[in-house]
C-alpha cells in the first residue's frame, strides 16, 4: 500500500504507528464493518465526523464506530447554537478526503478537533488513514497532540 498523507505526516512527525488494511465492501462502508475484519474492538476505532456550525465555522469530530455523535453535545462543546454533519459531497472538496476514508489527520486545512472521551481507556485506537481500507493504528495521546484535538462526550448516551 502506498503512503497517504496522513502516514507521511505521522512519519515526518516521528510518531509511532501501525496500519491495518482490510477489504473494502463498497456495500458497507461501515466503521463496525472494518473493525470486525480487522479484529478489533469497535470501540477502538474511531470514525471522523465533519461538522458544521450555524455560524458557518468547522469542527471534527472523531467518535467510536458503533456510536451516534450527539449534536447537541457537539454544538455545546464548539460553542455553536446547532450543528450538522456536512452534506457528503462537501467531503472530498473540504478536507482532501472521501467518506469511508477521512482521517483526522492531515486534513486541507486543521479544523478544531475533538476526539470522544473513551479514546483514553485504550492503549492504541484506529482512525482512518486517509484511504478506504486502511486504519492507522497509534497512542490516543499521541494523536491528540499531534493534531491538537480535546477529548469530550459526544456520543448518545
Amino acid at each position: 500500500m502506498q503512503k497517504t498523507n496522513a502516514l507521511r505526516l505521522l512519519d515526518a512527525a516521528g510518531i509511532p504507528y501501525t496500519t491495518a488494511v482490510y477489504e473494502v465492501d463498497e456495500n458497507d462502508l461501515s466503521g463496525v464493518h472494518a473493525a470486525k475484519l480487522l479484529g478489533i474492538s469497535a470501540e477502538q476505532v474511531f470514525k471522523t465526523l465533519v461538522l458544521q456550525g450555524s455560524s458557518g465555522d468547522h469542527i471534527v469530530c472523531c467518535i467510536p464506530v458503533a456510536g451516534e455523535v450527539d449534536l447537541k453535545k457537539a454544538a455545546r462543546i464548539c460553542g455553536e447554537k446547532n450543528i450538522d454533519l456536512i452534506p457528503v459531497k462537501n467531503l472530498l472538496p473540504l478536507t482532501g478526503y472521501v467518506r469511508g476514508g477521512c482521517s483526522p489527520i492531515g486534513m486541507k486545512k486543521q479544523f478544531p478537533t475533538y476526539i470522544d472521551e473513551t479514546a483514553i481507556l485504550f492503549d492504541t485506537i484506529g482512525v482512518s488513514a486517509g484511504v478506504r481500507g486502511c486504519q492507522v493504528i497509534l497512542a490516543p495521546g499521541d494523536l491528540l497532540e499531534f493534531i491538537a484535538a480535546r477529548t469530550a462526550d459526544l456520543t448518545v448516551a
